[in-house]
């Protein structure tokens, strides 16, 4: 099927996206209420990214005195007594704790709930997200691509968690969930159906991130910020083609249109470059995003924690897990699409051994979760990472995102 350089830009806009991707309900709600509902969702809230850190050595020194739970907080109907109890009974255990599982999650960073019935289903799901007081918002990728929902209904608020059967042989990189300006306070991570083999939840603690990783290192990071390539577009090897009058004025112009369409599509500034692609070597352009902080202050409790998509979003560490796991099958243009990159706030690259360092600290401190039907993990968006592991089988996970959660502090 052949495509115009026009189409081409159009299509690219849309499916622009990062690697990686409701008010109060009740119980027994219908469908048609979901939706009702979900046409009121307000967007992912824009990024708390506070004051610059300043000394990120020296308070990587102090955050290493700092006293921390367990991670993640495991929660089983042992803990409260509610063992063999009706999902209603659960359900109600649930309100009555409400302020329990959201202060855990703020403080320790991730709570896996284990071995309760209410969450099997996706009505019970949300009636428990709903019951400790979490305010869902839309996915953060809704303004440049649509994340398919675990029921395949459009405003559902129970999103699909990377289930697909293409995708099990690509290992999701740790990863805080941000697009652009967006990014949710919090996450609750459903398992509906477990894979037969893998497909484990990873999260890690963004905290103990700061605190291992080499201090130049986050002192660099802390300084000079970081800067994502968001999208590529591979579609340009005509262009070597053409003679040289014509190879540069055609390309400009390719470039300006589709810088064009791409900020008409989201609501950050994005700037294309020309460039090779690390995977085959031809030419691309390449979205590069805004020059934004990789450490932040938690914007609750004040600690120190890593916020950078490095593990998810740098190539060369893709590559990397390509030599265990396999190479990413890109099935349709999209997937060739929605690659990523990372790089210093100042477009600088990061060396072999900065990569190194940040793959072994992440890699490092990766918790692997074997979730069952029904278990959630209630995750702190900002302190806590999250991936996922391949698989093999049938695989069903979902996810809802949320704005924030009742008694916030910093909304």
């Amino acid at each position: 099927m052949k495509f115009t350089t026009a189409a081409l830009i159009l299509s690219s806009a849309t499916a622009f996206t990062p690697i990686h991707q409701q008010q109060k309900l009740a119980f027994h709600n219908t469908a048609v209420a979901l939706n009702a509902v979900a046409i009121e969702t307000p967007l992912a809230p824009l990024t708390k990214w506070g004051e610059k850190i300043s000394d990120a050595i020296t308070l990587q020194k102090s955050a290493k005195t700092a006293k921390k739970g367990s991670f993640p907080v495991l929660f089983t109907p042992e803990n409260a007594n509610l063992v063999n109890a009706s999902t209603e009974e659960e359900l109600n255990y649930f309100k009555e704790n409400a302020e329990f599982f959201r202060q855990s999650m703020v403080q320790d960073g991730a709570v896996h709930i284990k071995g309760f019935q209410l969450m099997k289903t996706q009505e019970g799901f949300q009636s428990f997200y709903e019951a400790i007081g979490m305010d869902p918002c839309l996915d953060p990728l809704h303004s440049v691509s649509a994340r398919p929902t675990i029921n395949g209904e459009k405003g559902s608020p129970v999103y699909e968690a990377v289930n697909k059967e293409s995708r099990k042989n690509f290992f999701i990189g740790m990863h805080n969930e941000f697009v652009g300006t967006r990014a949710p306070r919090a996450a609750a991570f459903v398992c509906f159906k477990a894979a037969e083999v893998g497909g484990e939840f990873l999260v890690a603690d963004g905290r103990k991130i700061f605190e291992e990783m080499d201090p130049k290192l986050i002192e660099k990071v802390a300084s000079k910020g970081i800067r994502y390539s968001v999208m590529e577009l591979p579609f340009f090897g005509f262009l070597d083609d053409l003679p040289e009058a014509f190879e540069k004025p055609v390309a400009g112009l390719i470039q300006g249109l589709a810088e064009f369409a791409i900020n008409a599509k989201v609501d950050f500034d994005v700037k294309l470059l020309w460039g090779k692609s690390d995977y085959d070597q031809s030419r691309i352009l390449q979205a590069r995003a805004p020059s934004q902080a990789g450490v932040l202050l938690h914007p609750e409790t004040g600690e120190p924690h890593w916020f950078c998509n490095v593990h998810s979003h740098s190539s060369k560490l893709r590559k990397k897990r390509e030599e265990m796991y396999g190479a990413e099958r890109f099935e349709d243009g999209a997937s060739q699409i929605n690659k990523s990159d990372m790089f210093f706030g100042d477009d600088s690259d990061l060396s072999e051994e900065e990569l190194e360092e940040m793959d072994r600290v992440i890699t490092n401190n990766i918790k692997y979760i074997k979730m069952s039907e029904g278990d959630v993990v209630l995750l702190d968006n900002y302190k806590t990472m999250h991936g996922r592991n391949v698989f093999d089988g049938t695989r069903k996970h979902g996810v809802a995102w949320f704005q924030g959660w009742d008694g916030m502090r910093s909304p």
